[in-house]
């Protein structure tokens, strides 16, 4: 499998393309509109044929690629059904399948940061790698104050199904802001600090004192993304 993990420096945003050797056909995970011309360029040094561009979920940070790519490329644009993103090709559900060449992708509904949150999961070999978004960060996660958010949902997803996976998973998240780029299940699992709250209530009380700003992107991204990063 052709991996690679790239970063858009103004939001921290992690974009992860997965390529078949075999058959050239590629996936691109959280693509952000600004690096566009880097992927194209990449894609072309490796040989690759786009046939997928899937967003983990709506973000309000950034602005998806997903349009872009498909008026380009001729690819696949997908996001989750609960996004209600009338400009995707397809949506996919709880359960379904992403295929591209002979790889796929696993897909688990995993809400809370946002309504309409999800982990893609790629197993190579007896390795399980968890493509989680913004639901699990590396030492954090998504806040739940918007887009829907709901701290017993999120802390659902992040205790009953992600952490239902091996300890050996490995997790490579939609942002960082520290520098780290990946991590594993059993390694957030005793380290994370929004991992250790003793109980849904604790963690629903967390979630409520955080007292972030809003992402600066927020009021320009959430609609544009909705229209798979058409701006009006």
């Amino acid at each position: 499998m052709i991996f690679r993990q790239l970063f858009h420096a103004d939001t921290g945003t992690y974009t992860y393309l997965l390529g078949d050797e075999a058959t050239r056909e590629a996936a691109l995970i959280d693509p952000v509109v600004d690096n566009v011309e880097q992927y194209q360029q990449l894609l072309k040094q490796l040989d690759l044929k786009l046939v997928v561009a899937l967003d983990t979920h709506v973000h309000a940070d950034h602005i998806t690629a997903l349009g872009a790519l498909r008026d380009l490329t001729g690819c696949t644009s997908m996001m989750g059904e609960p996004a209600r993103a009338a400009c995707v090709s397809r949506t996919f559900k709880d359960g379904d399948v992403i295929r591209f060449g002979k790889l796929s992708l696993q897909v688990v509904f995993t809400p809370g940061h946002t309504d309409d949150s999800y982990t893609f999961l790629y197993r190579d070999g007896s390795k399980l790698w968890a493509f989680t978004g913004d639901t699990l960060l590396i030492r954090g996660c998504g806040r739940t104050d918007f887009q829907n958010g709901d701290s017993r949902r999120q802390y659902a997803s992040l205790h009953h199904k992600l952490l239902a996976l091996a300890d050996d998973t490995v997790v490579y998240p939609g942002h960082d802001y520290k520098g780290w780029t990946s991590s594993t299940i059993g390694e957030e699992r005793r380290f994370n600090p929004r991992l250790q709250t003793k109980n849904v209530e604790d963690f629903v009380e967390l979630m409520a004192n955080l007292k972030l700003a809003n992402p600066k992107h927020m009021d320009v991204a959430v609609p544009a993304n909705l229209a798979c990063g058409k701006q009006r």
